[in-house]
């Protein structure tokens, strides 16, 4: 093959191909600056169809040395967004890698289409000595990198990295201490500098330091390093773990290094049957082994059965707003539970649901926010059907209550007579049936039928009387008492705001003043009292209510901590629509008013 070094495109072209590759790489940096919740994947796939688009026009004409540093950046850009946007590092992508070197030979006059990928590397890396392809022949050598260690050829990996930093000998000179090889050869690694002002979408820094991480883990868990751990080496693959820790990575990947740390930790520090070095096990007499035993680690890392799994991915999307996913995981998990809970979660006491009528409650929650109300209905009703025959016509519940043992998640609300505690349970939970009933015919815009079900609501806790200052509530039954003074507060307001619906201003005063007797700095209820007196043309009491609250430092922190998740998940959609909604409007009423009075209401 002849030499081709000659056959260079033409200077306008070339700045034309540089400043297309510094546009793009620019709008990719603008869109990860355009603020946090923006989806990325659809930029990916559009940076990646630019660059790819911009390395067809370069590969259409003969490679030359020229364009090379230009068109070797422009394919590393491109095999970064192409890795990024199909999630996976050992497709038919590493191909581009192998034709990308075979250009630089190409525009050497040599051939290397019968060689291997690693050969080609040899040859490319003997041959391309020129000073302005050593950055991006290492820029293209991180990739190769990052594809040989997610298709497990840690050999590979090694040679490459052996071939760029020139020697034969670096890795095994920095391993004197028993240290890993390739990594050693990633963090002695040189990365030369590129003169040039092209832009790359990710610095060859950054990619070094995920390759560290990448190499430390898989050969700490899939390598060597698990093997070294069946066999009872652990230092070995402690070491390499560790080292895991400490490079870039997500959150998901470090969850699962420290896992993978925390199961050799369990077997070095708690297995009795291995005996630790005397050096590191002074003769105390107290001891952590005395303190720290081996099921409670076992309990945190057993296997969860399906209708678990089903249950947390439905209360991880409710919680992050994922609605549509919610219902659907949620649904799922109530068809279960039709097939017998019994056979789908051990009842230990370890397992991650809480108790099933609050499942549905959440389900409903759901439902309401994904818009549908009338299925909501459905769901509460099945918690109100279930709850109504175990409670009693008047529920006393005593400041210190005996505490029995704790139920299991899957038990049943039937059978026998319940204690006081699971009896105050279902009580909250009928009431909270009833409240979200409410909140959907509400939204619905049956007023009548909301306003029946929020008395409905708050004639079950009529039910309760509780003795005692309030004092011993703390560690027995606070948070019981205070779900159910929400579900009160809650009612009242959804209540009064259906009396406004339907003009009946004066019913909605007293449900308002009874809301603030409960949560006198709630937000909600004060701005709806304020509305209620403006529309009861009381504007002056209106203006003194609302002057008093909006300068009072307690209502923003009240409302903060209202939606915050110290109630229980299912109360988050009946939370949200307790807001007040007019508040701006009411604002500006009030402050005309007290522009043309000119007078201060408070005096």
């Amino acid at each position: 093959m002849k030499r081709r070094c000659g056959a260079s495109p033409e200077p306008g072209c070339l700045r034309t191909w540089a400043n297309e590759s510094q546009a793009l790489a620019g709008r990719w940096r603008a869109a990860q600056c355009s603020g946090p919740g923006r989806s990325l994947s659809l930029d990916v796939r559009e940076q990646r169809d630019g660059f790819g688009e911009l390395l067809l026009k370069m590969r259409g004409l003969p490679a030359a040395l020229p364009a090379l540093p230009l068109e070797l950046t422009v394919l590393y850009n491109y095999l970064v967004f192409t890795m990024g946007a199909s999630n996976s590092a050992i497709e038919g992508e590493a191909e581009e890698i192998h034709q990308g070197l075979l250009r630089v030979l190409e525009a050497f006059g040599t051939c290397g289409q019968d060689l291997s990928t690693e050969e080609l590397w040899q040859k490319v890396l003997q041959e391309a000595t020129a000073e302005e392809l050593q950055a991006p022949l290492h820029q293209l050598g991180a990739l190769q990198a990052a594809w040989w260690l997610a298709a497990g050829r840690l050999g590979s990996t090694t040679g490459l990295l052996r071939l760029l930093s020139n020697t034969e000998d670096l890795g095994r000179a920095h391993c004197s201490e028993g240290e890993n090889e390739l990594l050693s050869l990633l963090k002695a690694w040189q990365v030369p500098v590129d003169a040039s002002s092209l832009s790359l979408v990710q610095s060859v820094k950054e990619l070094k330091e995920v390759l560290c991480t990448s190499a430390a883990f898989l050969q700490g868990l899939c390598g060597a390093g698990l093997q070294e751990l069946e066999a009872g080496n652990f230092p070995t693959a402690l070491s390499l773990l560790q080292e895991a820790t400490r490079g870039f990575c997500s959150r998901r990947v470090l969850a699962q290094i420290y896992t993978c740390l925390g199961c050799c930790a369990q077997r070095m520090a708690l297995d009795k049957n291995l005996a630790a070095p005397a050096s590191c096990s002074p003769h105390f007499l107290i001891q952590t082994e005395l303190l720290v035993h081996t099921p409670l680690l076992a309990s945190l890392l057993r296997h969860r059965h399906p209708s678990e799994v089903k249950y947390l991915l439905a209360q991880r999307c409710l919680q992050e707003g994922r609605v549509a996913d919610a219902v659907e995981h949620y649904l799922d998990f109530m068809a279960l539970l039709q097939q017998g809970l019994q056979q789908q979660v051990p009842l230990d006491g370890g397992s991650a649901l809480p108790r099933i009528p609050e499942v549905f409650l959440e389900a409903a929650s759901a439902l309401e926010q994904a818009g549908r109300h009338h299925d909501a209905i459905i769901v509460c009703e099945e918690v109100i059907s279930r709850t109504t025959n175990l409670i009693p016509q008047m529920l006393r519940v005593e400041e210190r209550l005996e505490q029995p043992e704790c139920p299991s998640p899957g038990a049943g609300l039937a059978g026998g007579l319940l204690s006081q505690k699971e009896s105050l349970c279902c009580l909250t939970w009928r009431a909270a049936g009833y409240l979200h009933q409410g909140c959907a015919w509400a939204t619905l815009g049956e007023s009548k039928e909301a306003i029946t079900q929020f008395s409905r609501c708050l004639g079950d806790l009529l039910r309760v009387q509780l003795c005692g200052s309030g004092a011993g509530w703390t560690e027995s039954l606070l948070p019981e008492v205070e779900v159910l003074q929400k579900i009160r507060l809650l009612a009242l307001i959804g209540r009064g705001a259906q009396f406004l619906e339907l003009g009946k201003h004066k019913e909605a005063l007293l449900d308002f003043q009874h809301g603030l007797q409960i949560s006198p700095d709630d937000p909600s209820a004060a701005s709806y009292l304020v509305q209620a007196l403006w529309k009861l043309n009381r504007k002056q009491e209106a203006a003194a209510h609302w002057q008093k609250f909006s300068q009072s430092p307690a209502g923003e922190d009240r409302q903060q901590e209202g939606q915050g998740r110290r109630f229980p998940l299912y109360l988050v959609s009946c939370l949200k629509q307790a807001i007040f909604p007019h508040s701006e409007s009411l604002v500006r009423s009030i402050q005309d008013y007290l522009g043309t009075t000119n007078q201060d209401p408070l005096c």
